[in-house]
């Protein structure tokens, strides 16, 4: 059985959050299912989404996992975007976390290096 994930962040303002998730995220497929929302394709069935819905918007916590964390990061500071802190964990594993316009926060995390 085929699973989709779309995993969904609440946003004050629609075009800024496209602004920053884009360049946090580089060139990745997206589409506008509503005037309310744009999502991004990360990989097969597995989708990123903001949705304007400014009571909601800055509680969300989500957790994307790469290859090559240190180009990712490289690419998204050139896109303007870097992280508020960085940490590696015990096994080796790292995490980057950044807060979007509204505070939602968005982990990227990689292997060891």
């Amino acid at each position: 059985m085929t699973r989709d994930l779309f995993a969904g962040v609440a946003v004050s303002d629609l075009p800024r959050a496209i602004d920053w998730y884009e360049r946090l995220l580089g060139e990745v497929e997206s589409f506008d299912p509503s005037d309310a929302e744009r999502v991004w394709t990360l990989a097969e069935h597995a989708h990123l989404y903001a949705v304007l819905d400014p009571e909601r918007a800055g509680g969300a916590i989500v957790t994307l996992f790469v290859g090559g964390l240190d180009g990712f990061l490289a690419a998204a500071a050139g896109r303007g975007v870097t992280p508020q802190s960085q940490e590696t964990y015990d096994n080796g594993v790292r995490k980057a976390l950044f807060a979007d316009p509204d505070g939602n926060e968005v982990g990227v995390g990689g292997g060891p290096v």
